[in-house]
């Protein structure tokens, strides 16, 4: 039962019928802001009364005589003019009665009440995409959980969803690994950690590239903070006398000091890097040894494109392990996906795309490469480049095609970080115009995790923080919190009894903070990353949530009841007090809560009703007791809403990727 679509679809009713379109105006039928005026609101009046030509609250008069003759009335408290606020707000109470049945309903109903998706689509969600043989790092937990979230969800509300996890293990970076392999391997580290040795190698590999990349791009650094100055020295001479010119000039003169310090320090930040090897005794004799080594490794992935026997053989060779390392982190996570198809599975796809889009009339020439060029802007997506070599958005475009053939979804998501917004608005773009534009393309970008510094979150050596580390100091803060609370509590009775495994909670625990953190946020603003707050036993967090569910799986254990014999006596429920009904209310709008996370495909819209209904489950346990209620009936009702509570808490959770306690 979704309250809101409810009352949506009687509002469209009579919305028609006072005005052509009307209907159109149903999304400004809302849950109240106050509970004082209502459950719900209906904003409606005043954009109908614009269009009309009348005053508003005339409109809503007509709108209440109109819907005391649909069957609204079952459902709300008798509409009458009292029911108007202000200009013209219609404000909308539920039936007690009709609340309580629902209640009853979603009791006995698995799904809580959520009635599946009509019609279903199909969803492919694209998420984590971490690159192989680099260990996981903090950048990839925001896609991962955020991802997984939207797979969970969407599969709950009935639609067919595949979750495709699209690695990079193609591509330059391999032809790193395989120089690195071939010149500068420790076998022995191989041997016993292939993972750690082969990530060595990619860094270090990268760290030479760069150091030769850095020394031929310094000069036109140097030569751009030359010219910054002079254009800064030449507008310092021509300030002018007439004040309104002058002012002009020196916001200019801002500017340019501007453009200074940030050639500054790019050109300081390339002299650190060339410093750093130059005064490496090992990595000075290593760039003096591999004077070609940026060709060298362009040929490497050249060779392992062309299927050279012992190329492929050590990518073959390296795979296996690449693969395993990432599962052991997904494990952890609890995350799994339907597909793993990598870069390399679309290899032999992406001349035929090429040569498609050409045919097409698509893609033509430039400058050597070949280029698709898209109305509204100013460059091209390059599909070929000069030396022969094919891109992302090659390998995305081939991709798109082949997802259609093979399950023909009504949406693919890319949950992708932020920065990559100019990728997706070309692709989505190129794919529309190559025939692509009966499935619905959406980036769902998300900001960056921050360190206290307010900079992308860094190790104190300033590298960046690899994922498994994150979540073993996570689990190692949350065994404190896990054994500061066993020893602040009474020991357990009951059905409460027994030993626990306390490392097995903290895991549980610290995962469920990291993730939880993660999804509470707004996916497109960053955040600071902070282990205080996110394992905080109050507040939106993980920690909270799980306390919350333990709390109230702990009023069963103790009063030794057990549900499934409670609810097979087919027991009546009630929500004539006001905690008990705005408790019952709040479970009803879980339905809602999905309907909001997915509209736009945010997370923290579920995270936000989950703590509202933990709210309003710690307002309801305070003020209405249930063991020791008054009467049997009043235990046995509280005892029920105690029960959805704890469900749709459980399940919300779920949904979000995160496990519950029954003890905290």
């Amino acid at each position: 039962m979704n309250i809101l679509d409810e009352l949506r679809q009687r509002f469209a009713v009579v919305l028609k019928e006072v005005a052509p379109g009307g209907e159109k105006y149903v999304e400004l039928v809302l849950p109240s802001q106050d509970a004082r005026f209502g459950d719900y609101q209906a904003n409606v009046a005043m954009p109908l009364g614009k269009q009309l030509g009348r005053p508003p609250r005339e409109i809503a008069i007509e709108l209440i005589a109109r819907l005391v003759q649909t069957d609204l009335q079952t459902i709300c408290e008798p509409l009458t003019e009292q029911a108007i606020a202000g200009p013209g707000f219609i404000n909308l109470k539920l039936r007690n009665a009709w609340l309580a049945e629902q209640l009853q309903h979603a009791l006995s109903d698995p799904r809580l009440g959520v009635a599946p998706a009509s019609p279903a689509k199909t969803y492919i969600v694209d998420y984590s995409a971490p690159n192989v043989a680099k260990p996981m790092h903090v950048g990839h937990i925001r896609s991962t959980v955020i991802g997984n979230a939207l797979y969970r969800i969407l599969k709950f509300l009935g639609h067919r969803v595949i979750g495709d996890n699209h690695i990079g293990d193609w591509g330059t970076q391999f032809g790193m690994i395989i120089y690195g392999f071939k010149h500068f391997r420790d076998e022995a580290a191989y041997v016993r950690q292939p993972v750690a040795e082969l990530a060595r190698l990619y860094r270090l590999v990268s760290r030479l590239v760069d150091y030769r990349a850095t020394q031929t791009e310094s000069p036109k650094l140097e030569a751009r903070l030359h010219a910054a100055r002079q254009a800064a020295e030449t507008a310092r001479a021509q300030t002018p006398a007439e004040p309104a010119a002058a002012k002009k000039a020196a916001k200019e003169q801002q500017r340019l000091e501007t453009r200074i310090k940030e050639a500054q320090g790019e050109l300081d930040s390339a002299r650190a890097k060339i410093a750093a090897v130059d005064q490496d005794p090992a990595l000075a004799n290593l760039v003096s040894a591999h004077p070609e080594i940026a060709a060298e490794v362009l040929a490497e992935t050249a060779r392992l494109h062309a299927g050279d026997a012992e190329n492929l053989r050590l990518w073959r060779e390296f795979m296996p392990y690449c693969l395993e390392d990432i599962e052991r982190i997904y494990r952890r996570l609890g995350v799994e996906f339907d597909e793993t198809l990598g870069e390399s599975f679309y290899h032999d796809r992406l001349a035929p795309t090429v040569n498609d889009l050409q045919a097409r009339g698509l893609a033509r020439e430039s400058e050597g490469a070949l280029c698709v060029f898209l109305p509204g802007q100013s460059t091209p997506m390059i599909v070929r480049k000069q030396d022969g070599a094919f891109l992302y958005a090659t390998t995305d475009l081939a991709t798109i095609a082949y997802r259609k053939e093979r399950w023909n979804p009504d949406a693919i998501l890319y949950v992708v970080d932020h920065r990559q917004g100019l990728h997706f608005e070309q692709l989505f773009a190129a794919a529309r115009a190559w025939g692509h534009q009966n499935v619905e393309l959406v980036h769902v970008s998300f900001g960056t995790v921050l360190g206290d510094d307010g900079r992308p979150f860094k190790t104190r050596a300033g590298d960046t923080v690899g994922l498994e580390g994150l979540l073993d100091e996570a689990v190692r803060r949350a065994l404190a919190v896990v054994a500061a609370n066993d020893r602040s509590e009474a020991p357990p009775t009951g059905a409460e009894s027994g030993g626990r495994d306390s490392h097995s909670t903290a895991e549980t625990v610290g995962i469920a903070a990291l993730k939880y953190a993660d999804l509470a946020q707004n996916r497109t603003s960053d955040y600071v990353f902070s282990y205080d707050k996110m394992l905080a036993m109050n507040g939106n967090t993980a920690t909270y949530m799980q306390y919350a569910y333990a709390r109230v799986r702990s009023i069963f254990a103790k009063g030794e009841v057990d549900v499934d014999a409670l609810l097979a006596k087919n027991p009546t429920i009630t929500v004539d007090e006001p905690a008990e009904r705005a408790l019952g209310l709040e479970i009803l709008r879980f339905s809602e809560a999905l309907q909001l996370t997915v509209a736009d495909y945010r997370p923290n819209q579920l995270t936000t009703y989950l703590f509202e209904l933990a709210n309003r489950f710690s307002t309801f346990f305070e003020e209405c007791p249930v063991l020791k209620a008054p009467t049997p009936a009043l235990r046995t009702s509280r005892l029920c809403l105690c029960e959805l509570t704890a469900r749709t808490l459980r399940q919300g959770l779920e949904l979000l990727g995160i496990d519950v306690l029954e003890r905290m």
